[in-house]
């Protein structure tokens, strides 16, 4: 369940707390072309089902970007910030991918927000990091610090 963040001193309040983990996704080799059509990334490790089977991960992988981009997909279900005038995506720090996603693996989002910084112009800066899991594995998929700025409507 996501948690609802509607105000500035409600996201500072939160610093350092975790936001818990999203429902599983599993990752289907039609995502994985889906994203590599998307890109023009169509290294046979992830699309060529048949060699892949031989290559070092016994199956085909998702491409990492497409590990980070659902990112974007399990935030929502960690967090949800209303009475916005605007809210950005201001940019990730520190990603990396500590173990391929194997397809046909379940993966989720694990989240914590590290960072609240309150910006000259009363905008607030929200640093969560998402780790993305893979069910059964000790390591996770990706950990990436995301950044993203919010300015409220109002400061109730």
């Amino acid at each position: 369940m996501s948690m609802v963040f509607s105000n500035a001193a409600s996201l500072q309040d939160s610093e350092g707390k975790s936001l818990g983990v999203t429902d599983w996704l599993q990752i289907d080799q039609d995502r994985i072309n889906t994203f590599a059509d998307a890109t023009g990334d169509h290294q046979w490790i992830h699309v060529d089902t048949e060699k892949a089977k031989d290559g070092p991960f016994g199956a085909t992988v998702a491409h990492g970007y497409l590990t980070l981009s659902l990112v974007n997909y399990f935030l929502p279900e960690l967090m949800t910030v209303e009475n916005l005038v605007m809210g950005v995506n201001y940019g990730c720090d520190r990603i990396r991918f500590p173990a391929p996603v194997v397809v046909g693996s379940n993966i989720r989002g694990a989240g914590e927000i590290t960072r609240v910084e309150t910006l000259p112009n009363g905008a607030v800066q929200v640093v969560v990091r998402v780790t993305v899991e893979i069910e059964g594995s000790e390591r996770p998929a990706c950990v990436v610090d995301t950044i993203s700025r919010y300015t409220f409507a109002s400061n109730d």
